[in-house]
């Protein structure tokens, strides 16, 4: 009776291996990467969104100047916050990928 082995794979095959299996792998941490990226863009909008929305019911609210200007002030604030929360929040993502 005859045994059939297998032969062990070459260097050449291993290498190939290797080299598609790296790819897959980079292809699907830049798509991961991607989509985080998506996702903080997406929550930065909400919160630019819900810093307007607060800040127009302020300023609806306001009984004199002084408040509206502060809601105003209050508006840009938050919005600003939300931009640099997304900024460091994509800062992380970059440096950890």
């Amino acid at each position: 009776m005859e045994e059939a082995r297998s032969s062990p794979p070459t260097s050449s095959t291993t290498a190939a291996a290797n080299t598609e299996r790296k790819q897959e792998m980079s292809a699907m941490s830049r798509m991961k990467k991607e989509c985080l990226s998506f996702a903080v863009s997406l929550q930065e909008g909400f919160c630019y969104l819900k810093a307007t929305i607060v800040g127009q019911g302020m300023k609806l609210v306001a009984r004199n100047e002084k408040e509206a200007s502060e809601a105003d002030l209050q508006t840009a604030k938050m919005q600003v916050e939300a931009a640099d929360a997304a900024e460091d929040s994509k800062k992380r993502l970059d440096k950890s990928n």
